[in-house]
Order: C-alpha cells, then sequence, then structure tokens
C-alpha cells in the first residue's frame, strides 16, 4: 500500500536559498528592523514563485526574525536587546568552556584567521567581517574536542549574527576585536587555560554591553530597501 504524501511545491534546496538570502539581508541591515517584506516583491527581485518566499517566511517567522504585519506581507522584528544579552551570556560560557579546553589541548589557531578578519574589519564588508569572526570561534570550538559546544553555539547564532551585523555597523572599534581574539589565540596556544578562559569571557562580556549601548542608544528606524544584496 503506498502512503499518502502531499505534493513537494519547491524544493527544499530553494526554500533554503530564499531563507539564507532574507536572513543576510536581515543580519547585514540592508532589511532594517520594522521594514515591511511583500511576497511579491522579494519573489520578483530573487526570480522565484511566491511558494518558496512563503516558505521561507514561515520559517523566518517560526525563527523570530519576522513578525506578521498588520494588512499584507510581514516586518522584520525589532532587536530585543534584554533577549540578545541573555544568548551572549550562553555564548559567553560555552566559549569560555571551549577555550579551556582548546587551551589544554595547547591548540594553534592559524595565523591567517586573525590575518583575514584583520582585513575584513579594515573593509566595509560586514558579511565578511561576520564570517571571519565566526571562523574564530568555531575553531575554537573544534579544537575543545567536545562537538556538543558547536552544537549548543549553533542554536542561537543567527540571532547573534543579526545583533553582531548591527553592531559592527555602528561601531568604530572593528579591528580592537581582533587585538582581543589575538591575545586569545596566544593564550591557547600556550597552553594557559585559565587565562585564555578568562580573556574569551571578557571578550564576550564587552561584546554583550557593547551591544547593549549602541542597540538602547539608536532608534532602529524601519525602512523599504530598493532591493536585497546579491
Amino acid at each position: 500500500m503506498q502512503p499518502q504524501l502531499l505534493k513537494i511545491e519547491s524544493t527544499p534546496d530553494l526554500v533554503d536559498q530564499v531563507y539564507r538570502s532574507l536572513l543576510d539581508a536581515i543580519s547585514e541591515g540592508s532589511l532594517a528592523p520594522g521594514a515591511r517584506i511583500m511576497q511579491e516583491d522579494i519573489a520578483e527581485q530573487l526570480a522565484v514563485s511566491r511558494q518558496p518566499v512563503l516558505q521561507a517566511l514561515r520559517l523566518l517567522k517560526k525563527d523570530g526574525f519576522v513578525l506578521d504585519a498588520p494588512g499584507r506581507g510581514v516586518l522584520v522584528a525589532p532587536l530585543d536587546v534584554d533577549w540578545l544579552m541573555q544568548i551572549y551570556q550562553v555564548r559567553s560560557a560555552l566559549d569560555a568552556l571551549a577555550a579551556r579546553l582548546a587551551a589544554l589541548a595547547r591548540f594553534r589557531i592559524d595565523p591567517k584567521l586573525i590575518s583575514q578578519g584583520r582585513a575584513a574589519a579594515r573593509s566595509n564588508d560586514v558579511k565578511a567581517m561576520m564570517a571571519a569572526d565566526a571562523e574564530f570561534h568555531g575553531a575554537i570550538y573544534a579544537a575543545s574536542g567536545n562537538p556538543l559546544i558547536a552544537q549548543s553555539a549553533q542554536l542561537h547564532w543567527h540571532h547573534i549574527r543579526r545583533a553582531m551585523g548591527a553592531v559592527l555597523q555602528l561601531s568604530t572599534m572593528r579591528e580592537t576585536i581582533w587585538d582581543e581574539h589575538e591575545t586569545i589565540a596566544n593564550a591557547i596556544a600556550a597552553g594557559d587555560a585559565l587565562t585564555a578562559e578568562t580573556l574569551i569571557r571578557e571578550h564576550g562580556e564587552d561584546a554583550s554591553r557593547n551591544l547593549a549601548g549602541l542597540l538602547s542608544s539608536a532608534l532602529q528606524p524601519a525602512f523599504t530597501p530598493t532591493a536585497l544584496p546579491a
């Protein structure tokens, strides 16, 4: 007896591509908090049908990145500073554990990661800056030898990425972050577990305070972009 399955209207890969394109735009600020998202406009800009856009928006709504709008369409969800600070608390704890374990293994972070991070910080490419930061922390997670650390951090990564995007657009201390990263990497390579753990925890706490200060002072104005980034 054959099972009765519903016809799939769009391939999961296409829905994922639309989801990631919209999430990139939200994280990088092209779609600002409060911006209205219309299915028809997005479908036209991405050259896809409305169906994958609708499915992607449903996923974004479930994940807390968009909200239902009065009338038609949805709005980009506002940045909840309190919620983001709670996420950073969890991330700081995970980072501290990962750094301590990586230091016990005397792991050496590839110097190219630091160089690439500094180059990204000097650019105006927010996406590249976020990618470099993720690669640095990901290297420490991998070096910890505990796969649950990376899995746990990944649960809220997209929200952290969005907060990071907002901060990087407003902050003038981008390269300072990589000074801290290099100091953390040196402590890990030296096998100084206590220092590595302390430094990365302070790094996360500083990021949380900067986030709160920058976002609390910003009005988060809403605007509708003319086009999504390619």
